[in-house]
């Protein structure tokens, strides 16, 4: 019998196979990007973000029976998978692979230093492994209130990668993207906020 979590996966999956196969056909007339070029940087790094925002979202999905909580959990599963899929679609679009040459977030690091090479900074607002540990060992009201604390840093870090990349693209579909990940995260982060003040609780202080 298929379980609840492969259901979502396989929803998600096909939501992100469509939007690929949509994004195939409205692709811009321009040349692809580059193998170093902020949009296969920004690709290949918001995958592995929202990669982590998934297991989150799962791991407090199976242990909550609060109705808003295992909501929001549900959109982030299948809204980031789908567009995990996405990023993958132009990868394989643009002729270059799902691992490139240069470091992750090079990219980034050459927006943050004003076009001066710089050596990567960390990924934003992803959780440490001891993070991770901890919340998929938490039960009940501890693994709601980390679980939002660290997904408010974690989309507060992926709002930082798509304004990076709105300043550094001017190729549609990619900023496209990136302009609704902002307004979604952005909104999702007022939402968790009220969810965790609703548990006494306050969200870690802001990423600088």
């Amino acid at each position: 019998m298929m379980t609840s979590r492969t259901r979502l996966i396989l929803v998600a999956l096909l939501s992100g196979l469509l939007a690929a196969a949509v994004t195939f056909f409205v692709i811009g007339r321009a040349g692809p990007p580059g193998d170093g070029s902020p949009e296969a940087g920004f690709a290949r790094d918001m995958a592995v973000h929202h990669a982590q925002a998934v297991e989150m979202s799962f791991a407090v999905r199976d242990v909550s029976d609060d109705r808003a909580l295992r909501g929001l959990s549900y959109d982030i599963i299948t809204t980031q998978t789908a567009q995990r899929g996405v990023f993958m679609g132009w990868l394989q679009q643009w002729g270059l692979n799902q691992s490139g040459s240069r470091p992750s977030m090079a990219w980034m690091a050459a927006h943050a230093s004003h076009g001066t090479p710089a050596a990567p900074a960390a990924m934003p607002g992803m959780a440490s492994q001891e993070e991770m540990r901890r919340l998929v060992a938490a039960k009940g009201r501890d693994a709601e209130v980390l679980f939002l604390q660290l997904m408010i840093r974690h989309h507060q870090g992926g709002v930082k990668m798509a304004q990076a990349l709105l300043d550094l693209s001017d190729r549609d579909e990619v900023r496209t993207m990136a302009r609704h990940i902002v307004d979604t995260q952005d909104g999702e982060i007022e939402y968790m906020t009220r969810l965790l003040a609703e548990r006494d609780a306050r969200p870690y202080p802001a990423l600088a």
